[in-house]
């Protein structure tokens, strides 16, 4: 009797406001909790929380047994109680991680929160929001392909992020503004669960490095020492802006990647297996997805200005072995490409066509203004 009590006393607590989701990446229908935090979370949270065990104690809601004084807890807490308590200070630009993001992000921000409480102590999170940072990354070489310590510094005074090839080099090798900084994991594309990608640009072209660091807390503290830069020179830059249109400006995470065949401007050459990343309204591609420059860059504009993408390829196209076909028309010329799958050639036209039918920003224009096309 005690037990089904227990059961439908908790299956109660999950319909408050709040406990509907994972407490730490908000997915649905959480289906465990921390009867030490007070909070539910879902099974893949539950399992970073077991490996704080001196800060949150795990159970199962359905599956495990609960005594009566460990569901009053969980009753006179739940999921916005806990956030109000732990979320407290936390900086408009660090970075809430959900569900879909990787696991790194996802563990450094439970830890943040429970196990350093970061978001209660202010004083905490001077790595990322001091402004200044400097400190040794492990950088993938761009000719070799091996991983170097290299030094880097990030200045929001001299609006860069820099990185030196020898410790005692006077002039940096690369200086990267923040204004055009991107900084987002790829652990599998990089092959290294802390992998993270940073992009700038270098005479209107995207150019790409990669980076690692062995403890994760140092690499996320990296990305959002980049996010603070990036936020507090957009304060700057936007004067009038609130924090909320400002925040999904900090970062980007690429809207799809993968390979897809290409042919030239003339179409008459043969189709050659590429790697594409959409990024914002670039859709760039490149021979090995770890390269340092694309080959081309694709501006993709609005409906409003002629843009468009259509299922298949012309009637008269010619050297694709892949048979799943996509145009894209800008106003200037058609490309085309072809997918290896079905599933590919639909995920690819929809992430299009979102791009296509959102109305381009005024800074947008400025952008396809100048845009090369490397054919």
């Amino acid at each position: 009797m005690a037990k089904e009590r227990s059961r439908k006393a908790l299956a109660e607590l999950l319909q408050r406001p709040g406990n509907a989701a994972c407490a730490d990446c908000a997915a649905p229908d959480p289906d465990w909790a921390s009867h030490s935090l007070g909070i539910f979370i879902c099974l893949n949270c539950s399992g970073i929380h077991r490996n704080i065990p001196q800060v949150s104690k795990v159970k199962s809601v359905r599956l495990d047994d609960w005594d009566d004084a460990q569901v009053e807890f969980m009753a006179s807490n739940g999921n916005n109680v806990a956030k109000a308590k732990y979320e407290s200070k936390m900086p408009p630009f660090y970075y809430k991680p959900t569900f879909l993001d990787c696991q790194l992000l996802r563990e450094q921000w439970i830890r943040a929160k429970y196990e350093r409480k970061e978001f209660i102590h202010s004083e905490k999170q001077e790595p990322y929001s001091a402004g200044y940072r400097e400190g040794f990354l492990w950088k993938r070489g761009r000719d070799n392909g091996q991983f170097l310590s290299r030094k880097f510094v990030l200045s929001e005074r001299e609006g860069a992020l820099k990185y030196f090839n020898r410790n005692d080099a006077k002039e940096p090798k690369a200086i990267m503004k923040i204004e055009h900084l991107n900084a987002t994991f790829q652990p599998a594309k990089i092959g290294n669960p802390h992998g993270l990608q940073i992009t700038y640009l270098k005479d209107n072209s995207t150019r790409n490095i990669f980076v690692y660091h062995e403890d994760g807390k140092e690499i996320v503290d990296w990305f959002n020492a980049i996010r603070a830069a990036r936020f507090h020179y957009l304060q700057v830059a936007f004067p009038g802006a609130s924090d909320a249109d400002l925040v999904p400006k900090l970062s980007r995470n690429y809207l799809k990647e993968g390979y897809m065949e290409k042919t030239g401007p003339k179409q008459t050459e043969g189709f050659k297996k590429r790697w594409f990343t959409m990024d914002d309204r670039r859709l760039m591609y490149f021979k090995d997805p770890l390269d340092a420059f694309a080959r081309g860059e694709v501006f993709i504009g609005s409906k409003e200005n002629s843009y468009k993408v259509l299922e298949g390829l012309p009637p008269s196209t010619q050297g694709n072995h892949w048979q799943h076909g996509i145009t894209i028309v800008t106003p200037d010329r058609k490309f085309l490409f072809a997918c290896e799958t079905e599933d590919d050639q639909l995920e690819w036209i929809t992430t299009f066509q979102k791009v296509i039918s959102r109305p381009m920003l005024p800074q947008e224009y400025a952008v396809e203004a100048h845009f090369k096309h490397k054919p």
